[in-house]
């Protein structure tokens, strides 16, 4: 096969995940040409952790030869036990549960229609020259993204071949009932921003005096997010109440706590069969590549984090262009990412006096709003 060459340099339970990757980046990046619209990973970004993590999950399950390309199988070289790793089969369902919180938001705002384009490429296209962005295009927006996609996987992949016969743990309880939660929050955090924008829209429309757009209905609103919008809110022009008065982004900071955690089910003590994780291993490590390479189990967490930390600040860019006093005013009050940090805020603007912390808490939630 042609891929062959490039599968020999990664372990048995990675060739067809690595053969499909190359698949869906070759396929993403060609459509991304044929309809000048590079939205198209994101269209799949619901799914193709599921695909990966439902693969490793399932291996027993699997043939040990390909009959056709792209249908996954089990490499003949690849020791697994029939029975299905119950730590992998857990995570499995955790991360079905995730694609279908997303799948659900992303279904509703729209983004899976071809034509859709993520506003913040169609920003970038206008600050960078044409073969630049093309070149984002082939290396970050297919490539990268599609790498990232499996590579959060992974920790399932070590679940189910290094502790295939491990049984459940209370760790493992613990970390589910830790995502369950994160994922009831991060599924508040949407819905808040959802109903937010509905209300926007109905408030704005009505300042025009277009009654094309129907009024605000509350009830239609999942609990959780039926906050008492006002108008100043909408005129705002962003949301910054409910768990959005905590973080900028609760929902990104939802999303990398959520992968963490199923990062951190294989590595994790009492478990046994992991790839080698001990702080007492770490600290000795002869070198600093050594050291990394005992750390690598947690990669996929620092992997996602890394791309949201350093894809938001592009992101509050915009923002900041469109609603320069007031973003600012949040961005000065509100933690990007970590809740705690919104406490310290509010101290440092109180040191530069309390009339300076009520002037940004009035941008950020108006005049009566005070949040700690």
């Amino acid at each position: 096969m042609l891929l062959d060459p490039l599968l020999s340099y990664f372990p048995p339970e990675y060739h067809w995940p690595v053969q499909f990757c190359t698949f869906t980046t070759v396929a993403t990046y060609i459509a991304s040409l044929v309809t000048s619209n590079v939205s198209q990973v994101d269209r799949v970004w619901t799914f193709l952790p599921t695909i990966y993590t439902a693969y490793f999950a399932l291996l027993p399950l699997f043939p040990n030869t390909q009959p056709f390309f792209l249908f996954p199988y089990t490499p003949k070289e690849l020791d697994v036990p029939n029975e299905l790793s119950p730590r992998a089969v857990l995570m499995l369902a955790l991360v079905v549960t995730w694609m279908s919180r997303l799948s659900y938001n992303t279904w509703r705002r729209g983004l899976f229609s071809l034509k859709d384009e993520d506003y913040r490429w169609a920003v970038l296209r206008q600050k960078i020259p044409p073969w630049l962005f093309q070149v984002l295009n082939l290396t970050f927006i297919a490539t990268i993204q599609n790498m990232l996609l499996l590579y959060i996987a992974v920790p399932t992949a070590i679940a189910s071949v290094y502790q295939s016969r491990a049984p459940l743990t209370v760790t493992d309880y613990a970390l589910a009932a830790l995502t369950l939660v994160d994922l009831a929050l991060e599924f508040t955090a949407d819905n808040q921003q959802y109903a937010f924008h509905a209300y926007k829209h109905a408030i704005l429309a009505a300042d025009k005096g277009d009654t094309s757009v129907p009024a605000y209905d509350l009830a239609q609103q999942w609990p959780g997010a039926r906050l008492n919008w006002v108008p100043a809110d909408a005129r705002r022009g962003f949301v910054t109440r409910g768990l959005w008065a905590y973080v900028r982004h609760p929902n990104f900071a939802c999303e990398q706590t959520f992968w963490w955690l199923i990062t951190l089910f294989p590595v994790l003590p009492p478990h046994t069969g992991a790839p080698p994780l001990s702080l007492k291993a770490i600290i000795n490590a002869p070198s600093t590549w050594v050291m990394l390479s005992r750390l690598w189990p947690l990669f996929p967490g620092v992997a996602l984090s890394l791309l949201f930390y350093s894809s938001t600040p592009f992101t509050e860019s915009i923002s900041v262009s469109k609603y320069p006093e007031a973003y600012a005013a949040y961005q000065a009050r509100v933690a990007m990412f970590k809740p705690w940090d919104t406490w310290f805020k509010g101290l440092m603007l109180e040191q530069k006096g309390p009339l300076k912390r009520k002037e940004v808490e009035r941008l950020v939630w108006g005049a009566e709003e005070k949040k700690e």
